[in-house]
């Protein structure tokens, strides 16, 4: 009896799903009408642009005529193009070095303040502030000026006698001005790595303290293990804005790539193909180019965080 009583239920069920009641009808109405913006910004912002970026990739487009099917062209262009293979180089080299180091000041200053300083709320946002203005044209020129020959940084060598370089303008130091940066904007990473120092249970610290851990014992054994999690989000979040990183570059470089292309981001390299040489198509191609080392990177370190990566259960 009590499977066909479920039975019985699961039709009336399925009836009520096919004949919705008035009530019912006119909720889903609703909705519709308040997703309707979100899918008409979906379909004109993200699903439009990216149809016709995926088109103009295989075409010959100058942005001043019509674009002209050229087929995979662009793509084995790309393959004797040194320009490109420089601008992955340093793009390669800035996300490799200043992700680790800006994740691991992040969890060093969020080590420091989760000891339960008095004025926390202040130190926090005075530390998130760079991640709001990391990005901005204003603070671009503010370190140019700052890394330039008569900057802040050479006034400083000055002092104890040091004749600094042109950091800027000298290839085995641009780059590095550019990782300085981003190891800068690391409020918003340390901020998340805060929150999740918070949710470690303080009694794994107790028992882990009674068993004779000490603090370094403890930051190995508990904090790492427990904070995984965390670690794993902000790398691919940091990984995937790095990789986008474009106004740093063409403000501090003025918009050439640097001395010897030393600060030739992707990016950049993009923007001057589609904009400055009207080369659209190729620039096009270049973007999903893009798309494929971002996709492919998040792809490893989601297959390789199972071997890292330890959650509750």
């Amino acid at each position: 009896m009590s499977a066909i009583g479920e039975l019985a239920a699961l039709r009336r069920t399925k009836s009520a799903r096919a004949n919705p009641s008035p009530a019912e009808r006119g909720d889903n109405k609703a909705a519709a009408v308040f997703l309707a913006p979100w899918f008409v910004g979906l379909a004109l912002i993200t699903v439009g642009p990216i149809s016709a970026s995926l088109y103009l990739s295989f075409t010959d487009y100058s942005l001043l005529d019509p674009p002209e099917w050229t087929g995979l062209d662009n793509y084995a262009a790309m393959a004797g193009d040194p320009r490109l293979f420089t601008s992955l180089r340093v793009t390669f080299t800035y996300v490799f070095v200043s992700v680790p180091l800006q994740l691991a000041a992040a969890l060093g200053l969020a080590l420091f303040l989760d000891r339960g300083l008095r004025g926390l709320a202040i130190y926090r946002s005075v530390f998130y502030l760079p991640s709001l203005l990391g990005a901005s044209v204003a603070v671009a020129i503010l370190w140019r000026q700052i890394f330039g020959n008569a900057g802040l940084i050479n006034q400083l060598l000055g002092v104890f006698g040091v004749n600094g370089p042109g950091w800027i303008a000298h290839p085995d130091y641009a780059l590095g001005t550019l990782i300085v940066f981003n190891v800068w904007t690391f409020g918003s990473p340390m901020v998340i790595f805060l929150a999740g120092l918070r949710q470690i249970p303080k009694d794994l610290y107790e028992a882990s303290a009674i068993d004779g851990a000490g603090k370094l014992r403890q930051f190995r054994a508990v904090t790492i293990p427990l904070l995984t999690p965390i670690i794993f989000f902000n790398l691919v979040l940091q990984i995937i804005f790095a990789f986008q990183a474009f106004t740093q570059a063409f403000i501090v470089s003025g918009g050439t790539g640097g001395p010897i292309d030393s600060t030739l981001f992707y990016t950049l390299y993009l923007y001057e193909e589609g904009f400055g040489n009207l080369h659209m198509g190729y620039a096009s191609a270049m973007a999903w180019l893009l798309l494929v080392i971002i996709a492919a990177l998040t792809a490893v370190n989601f297959f390789a965080s199972k071997y890292w990566v330890f959650y509750n259960d």
